[in-house]
């Protein structure tokens, strides 16, 4: 051994002696114990069914796995009828379904899709476990005592965002991408945006309320400090910007978010689904009603405390408010409005309980320091069962997993590559394409890409699927392309214009879809 060898060794077992001298090992417990009920609690409610929150998630998990055999940009033949056809598909969840990619293994061709469902339940356990954690990780940085006690109440806050969260959808991940942009803005590591903006161009297409939530803490630093936080502004932009750029997709990519967006935005959008729909008051009352009450206690705590507001508070009640002015608007952002009620409350009554810890009272009975937080257990013990008893019997109302399973794998084994599946609801799709991608697809994932593809073509297939057309099949043939139909039960008005078209045949039927073949 050469005496540069020897030094470089002893130089090295000294650094790494620094390095675990510098562990907190009992934070690192605590964490990883954190993090293991965070599992445990997100278990509980994802295995309240055997299927999948939603319908998306099938699409994502079976992207997760086409990743994984084919690599990064798969070819995407499937909806050529739509905006997302082959010339300009782009895939806005990239890095969610790289993520799922390591869970995604088995074909569901060979045991009817339960491994793969199975592989998005596990990862929709891990990952919005991930986001509770970085919350903890933004409220222990702000010196809120018992921070992981606040964190446990994210489970009590409304049964909707559990829901949410469970779903194998990019929510969960935005959420951790949000809350990790809060806790940097605080901590003033400004150029960690960059990366951070970056990723979430390749997570999820609301990476815009990165930019947003810079705003706010570049006002709120302003008004707190009378400091200019540039930084706030440019760095996270920049980040963006480069992810839109610099991307496997690009240009499609800059294309699709213009028309995915301002569809949405603009409120002339076709219907896609309830999830764009507002709730009703007592609705939201009822299945986010502990997170409303965080909020008011925040507030409250603000009227109590007789210093001026600080910064984080500042920016955690403006966040609060308007994504509770967004979850008004539309029930999807139910899995922004409970977490950030719950942080504000943490940020509003933390200094509370730091300035009552210090008094005098506390200070001669150190007892009350560990009788608070399980006073706030106990508190939090009922909403606690309620929300995580009701977000797992929303899972359990979850339509089976295997609802389109045997038509799916039936169509499989007896089309041809490549053949045209003319569906009666778009929305279909996400369970065909999980079963079955050896045939390509009318209409998914959103309806809006068929209407902005060929609105024309667009409004014919409405006629036809509400059986406003006699003898569909020369429309379907020459219009669509369609070797096949498939259609579920409920179609009945296009159900009757099919059986009497001599050249619709019937080649399949279950209790849940009939497919048609489309003859000459």
């Amino acid at each position: 051994m050469t005496i540069s060898a020897v030094t470089r060794g002893e130089t090295a077992v000294p650094l790494l002696t620094r390095l675990v001298a510098r562990i907190n090992w009992r934070v690192l417990a605590g964490a990883i114990i954190l993090f293991t009920l965070f599992l445990g609690m997100f278990a509980y409610v994802q295995y309240g069914t055997d299927a999948l929150a939603g319908t998306d998630g099938y699409y994502h998990i079976k992207m997760g796995y086409l990743i994984r055999q084919e690599g990064l940009k798969p070819d995407f033949p499937w909806l050529p009828l739509t905006i997302l056809n082959p010339d300009a598909y782009y895939d806005h969840h990239l890095l969610y379904h790289v993520y799922l990619a390591f869970f995604a293994v088995t074909d569901p061709g060979v045991d009817g899709g339960l491994a793969l469902t199975q592989s998005a339940k596990i990862a929709s356990i891990i990952m919005p476990a991930m986001a509770f954690m970085v919350i903890w990780l933004l409220m222990r940085a702000q010196k809120i005592p018992w921070a992981s006690v606040w964190a446990i109440g994210l489970f009590a806050v409304s049964e909707a965002f559990l829901y949410r969260m469970s779903m194998p959808r990019a929510q969960s991940a935005s959420l951790l991408v949000l809350a990790l942009g809060l806790h940097w803005l605080l901590q003033k590591r400004y150029k960690l945006l960059i990366p951070l903006g970056f990723a979430y161009v390749w997570f999820y297409n609301a990476f815009p309320l990165l930019i947003v939530m810079g705003v706010v803490y570049f006002v709120a630093t302003l008004m707190t400090e009378r400091r200019i936080a540039w930084q706030a502004l440019v760095y996270p932009t920049v980040g963006i910007a480069l992810g839109i750029i610099i991307n496997p997709y690009f240009p499609e990519n800059f294309t699709f978010i213009l028309n995915h967006l301002l569809p949405k935005l603009g409120g002339d959008s076709i219907p896609v689904g309830n999830e764009w729909s507002p709730y009703k008051t007592w609705t939201l009352v009822k299945n986010s009603g502990f997170a409303l009450g965080a909020f008011v206690l925040g507030a409250m705590a603000l009227g109590w405390r007789e210093k001026r507001m600080n910064k984080a508070t500042l920016v955690s009640l403006t966040l609060t408010i308007m994504f509770g002015y967004m979850l008004f608007q539309s029930r999807r952002f139910v899995e922004y409005f409970p977490p950030f009620a719950l942080i504000f409350a943490a940020f509003s009554i933390g200094p509370l309980l730091n300035d009552w810890l210090a008094g005098a009272w506390v200070r001669k009975r150190p007892y009350l320091r560990h009788l608070l937080p399980i006073a706030m257990l106990l508190v939090l013990a009922l909403p606690l069962r309620s929300t995580l008893t009701d977000a797992r019997g929303l899972l359990g109302d979850s339509k089976p997993a295997d609802r389109y399973a045997d038509a799916s794998l039936w169509l499989r084994a007896n089309s041809e590559p490549g053949a045209q599946v003319f569906q009666t609801d778009w929305d279909d799709f996400t369970r065909l394409f999980f079963y079955n991608t050896e045939v390509i697809y009318l209409a998914g994932l959103d309806p809006t890409y068929t209407e902005l593809y060929d609105a024309d073509l667009y409004d014919e297939w409405v006629d036809i699927t509400r059986g406003r057309v006699e003898n569909p099949s020369q429309a379907i043939r020459d219009r669509f392309g369609g070797d096949y139909v498939f259609t579920d039960l409920k179609h009945s008005k296009f159900l009757d214009q099919a059986e009497a078209d001599p050249h619709l045949e019937e080649l399949y039927r279950d209790d849940y879809a009939v497919i048609f073949a489309v003859t000459e």
